[in-house]
């Protein structure tokens, strides 16, 4: 049994945990869920205890395999769209109690830093090779250039020569 001064310790952890924490029963239906976990969710405490876990969750086959095997799931990333949320989630069962317990990890953050890294690299990519594009115009333009610069060069030199012949003959 806690004494009051662990209960109430344990009472601030479920309030202050910055991770969106629900506990489902065997049969699926919602028994709690933290402060985070409705925020994350644009939800009411209220509105979800007692209600099916479908209401909210879009896909339940991990908390009904964790209750079934008795498994661990870690580390699953899920994608919530409707919400604009991304977690990480943990799922164990406490058979004693007869309960599923979840917890997610907000990641949204991340991975919206991660996409938005991508989006820099590829648009850094697309400009490097229009830097080159241009480069190889220019060179090309030097070299044509070149090219006529020396064939003039070249029918100058030859009309000295024969006008050389000329005066030699």
């Amino acid at each position: 049994m806690l004494e009051p001064h662990q209960n109430h310790l344990w009472k601030l952890l479920w309030e202050y945990d910055p991770n969106g924490l629900i506990v489902v029963d065997a049969d699926m239906y919602i028994k709690l869920v933290n402060p985070a976990f409705c925020k994350m969710f644009h939800v009411e405490p209220n509105d979800l205890i007692g209600q099916p876990a479908s209401v909210i969750l879009d896909e339940l086959e991990d908390f009904k395999n964790v209750w079934r095997k008795g498994e661990i799931i870690r580390g699953k990333t899920k994608q919530y769209p409707q919400y604009n949320l991304y977690v990480n989630q943990v799922l164990f069962s406490i058979e004693e109690e007869g309960i599923i317990a979840c917890i997610m990890v907000d990641i949204s953050h991340e991975l919206e830093r991660q996409k938005e890294l991508n989006k820099l690299k590829i648009e850094t990519v697309k400009r490097v090779n229009q830097v080159v594009d241009n480069q190889m115009k220019v060179v090309q333009e030097i070299a044509g250039l070149l090219g006529e610069t020396t064939a003039e060069t070249k029918v100058n030199l030859l009309q000295i020569i024969q006008m050389l012949k000329a005066e030699n003959i």
